[in-house]
């Protein structure tokens, strides 16, 4: 039986926030729990006092934290 793929239900939405601030980006998936990466471009991101990765169920969260203009 071949795997059923994992798709985004609900996909990423440009958010605006002040520098400074904490940014919340969001994703729903098909699929619960399933392996979620993060990238800025090619560069995968890791969790860090910046980045924090949330996920619960089929909704995949990433926070950072002090937003600056580099994080566009």
């Amino acid at each position: 039986v071949p795997a059923v793929p994992v798709l985004f239900k609900q996909a990423l939405e440009n958010t605006d926030t002040e520098e400074g601030k904490s940014v919340s980006l969001r994703c729903e998936l098909t699929k619960a729990d399933a392996t979620v990466v993060w990238k800025k471009g090619e560069a995968t991101l890791q969790a860090s006092a910046k980045y924090e990765m949330k996920q619960k169920g089929t909704v995949a969260e990433l926070v950072i934290h002090n937003a600056e203009p580099e994080d566009a």
